[in-house]
């Protein structure tokens, strides 16, 4: 395409004088060729490339929106998806430590309890061994006793066995009888004879035969305490039972009389 050219001056393109036979001023111009065509058809690649590429851009700012779009509700979904796990996860956390706080408690109680079992099952084994020791000497004092009740119910028998024609006498001397008072450490003695006016009535004592001093424990007629207290210390100092049968008779006559 030729291009038009600016150097042409002005007064090259004056008219000469007019003249009727001289040629036209338009035809004395130069011809001049502005490639209007080529031009025309450069902006129409040009628009045509630009079109191109504004579509090219509009369908990729449409993509990279798209993409975007979906990249963030894919993200929504993903923080979405996170917040549940952690609420999930929270939710969890909260349960576990409450089973802790729960089994710490249940723990504590048991402890307690194994404590208070503990404690209670020493108190039981205390007490048990006190009890074994209590019965240990109550069957020690049990047993000292009956030695001793057996020596003096042996020691009785033999005096009885040697005293028989003695306590016969005492009985038809006295007036007496001896009969058990319903225990077998007493006996019970009844004395006849005491008034003349009534000679069936009877007086009597239980005499208490235990341990090795005589105890008197009731009297028909009462008796002066002190009195009686003075024959048992009189007696279990001489031993003389034939002594304290008369000296009993004695004192249950005064008293009738």
């Amino acid at each position: 395409m030729s291009s038009f050219e600016p150097s042409l001056s002005t007064s090259g393109m004056r008219p000469p004088l007019a003249s009727a036979e001289a040629p036209s001023m338009a035809d004395s111009l130069p011809s001049l060729n502005f490639g209007f065509e080529d031009l025309r058809s450069r902006m129409a690649q040009f628009t045509a490339k630009f079109d191109a590429f504004i579509e090219k851009g509009r369908k990729q700012v449409l993509q990279e929106r798209n993409q975007f779009h979906s990249n963030l509700a894919e993200l929504q979904k993903d923080y979405d998806m996170k917040q549940n796990d952690v609420k999930i996860l929270t939710s969890k956390t909260q349960d576990h430590q409450q089973t802790i706080q729960r089994e710490a408690a249940e723990a504590a109680e048991i402890h307690a309890h194994i404590s208070s079992i503990t404690l209670e099952r020493d108190n039981r084994l205390a007490k048990r061994d006190r009890l074994k020791r209590q019965i240990a000497e109550t069957q020690n004092a049990i047993d000292q006793k009956l030695q001793a009740q057996k020596a003096h119910a042996q020691y009785l028998d033999s005096q009885a066995r040697l005293n028989v024609p003695e306590l016969e006498f005492w009985q038809d001397y006295l007036c007496m009888r001896i009969e058990g008072a319903g225990r077998e450490d007493r006996l019970k003695i009844v004395y006849t004879h005491l008034l003349e006016k009534d000679w069936e009535k009877e007086a009597w004592f239980e005499l208490g035969t235990a341990s090795r001093d005589y105890e008197i424990y009731h009297t028909k007629p009462k008796l002066d305490r002190e009195a009686i207290e003075r024959e048992l210390e009189i007696v279990n100092e001489d031993r003389d039972f034939g002594a304290l049968l008369k000296r009993m008779r004695r004192l249950f006559v005064e008293s009738m009389k």
